[in-house]
């Protein structure tokens, strides 16, 4: 097999990940993908796609694992970095297992109700056999069946509690829903909730025990379930419909996994920080600025209110965001950085990797 990491090092990942988590470790996590690394094998006629639903549903999961085996067969990892891949149906895919239509872009995928129905027509079932679902089992257990192990496979996007719900009330709808009928929006949160665990578990169960952990679309690796959890839709509403309507759903998740984090997307989302971080199971926050707004390196304010209160912290980026991070926050302790490096400069990314005794 050409993909380059063996299983020396997959122990060195669970040992120090764990470390990590538990808040043992005293120094950053730092996830390195480079290129440069020669396949070994013929490059497949299948052309990479960045979201799988863009392949034509006539294309093979085994073609879509082959391509995928291609092309981490071309990478490296640095650091803390392991080879990892997750069948990306867009952000929400649950809304496609429940009955949506996919409704693909150059850039995503997004989910559109078949038919528009009032919050007190609507029910959030399962649906067997459903053909999304099906699918992204598949891919889960062809990956499992290639690579035994080699290669971590993360769970498909399956969305946050109200993204899901707006998929079949478009976000001006459900905005007013939350004054006209709450009681019927909590109704369908936790009929979401209540599928999208149901789903979790189905596509553990093709996953687990092969698979080395447990990841989400951001891949920080867990021996014990993990997700990234959010809900985007929260950017449009304050603090006080925050609690009401995403709050205790979000704390029965947290409650369910072992490491919880939240994807706070946006300056909309900030006003619901302080809320989330008294989530006392919620083991960190990933922060994304948004379009438009400074990167990365210049909010230490809401780096500083994520560590006081006990929570990791993830980071996009160069190496240069590590560092600022670390100067800002006062240590480099609970903090990972997902970055790439060019293979040209390697030398000088381990040399920055031993500074953080990441080598």
């Amino acid at each position: 097999m050409s993909i380059a990491f063996d299983q020396d090092r997959w122990n060195k990942i669970r040992q120090d990940y764990q470390l990590w988590w538990d808040g043992k470790l005293k120094r950053p996590l730092i996830h390195i993908t480079s290129g440069g690394h020669q396949p070994g094998r013929p490059e497949p006629t299948l052309r990479p796609q960045g979201f799988t639903s863009h392949y034509d549903p006539s294309v093979t999961p085994e073609a879509i694992v082959d391509r995928w085996d291609y092309d981490l067969s071309r990478q490296t990892w640095l650091g803390d970095g392991f080879p990892s891949i997750w069948p990306n149906f867009g952000p929400g895919v649950a809304a496609a297992f429940l009955g949506a239509d996919i409704q693909n872009t150059p850039h995503s995928s997004w989910f559109v109700p078949r038919e528009m129905k009032e919050p007190r027509d609507l029910r959030l079932a399962y649906q067997p056999q459903n053909p999304w679902l099906e699918r992204v089992k598949a891919l889960c257990r062809l990956s499992m069946e290639r690579w035994q192990g080699q290669v971590q496979v993360g769970m498909t996007d399956l969305g946050g509690n109200l993204d899901i719900v707006s998929s079949f009330r478009p976000s001006e709808t459900l905005l007013l829903d939350l004054y006209d009928q709450p009681a019927e929006v909590n109704r369908l949160t936790w009929e979401a909730h209540e599928q999208w665990w149901r789903y979790f578990a189905e596509i553990n169960a093709v996953l687990q025990p092969i698979n080395p952990g447990y990841t989400a679309w951001t891949p920080i690796f867990s021996q014990t379930p993990y997700y990234m959890l959010q809900c985007d839709f929260c950017y449009m509403i304050g603090p006080q419909m925050f609690d009401e309507f995403v709050k205790p759903e979000l704390v029965a998740s947290c409650r369910k996994l072992a490491h919880a984090f939240y994807h706070l997307d946006g300056v909309g989302q900030l006003p619901h920080l302080d809320s989330l971080l008294a989530i006392k199971e919620l083991k960190g926050v990933q922060w994304i600025p948004g379009d438009g707004k400074p990167d990365m390196r210049h909010w230490p304010d809401v780096y500083r209110r994520i560590r006081k209160a006990g929570k990791l912290v993830q980071l996009f980026g160069p190496p240069e965001v590590l560092d600022a991070v670390v100067e800002q926050v006062g240590s480099p302790e609970g903090l990972i950085l997902f970055t790439w490096s060019d293979p040209a400069k390697e030398k000088e990314t381990r040399a920055w990797l031993k500074r953080y005794g990441a080598e």
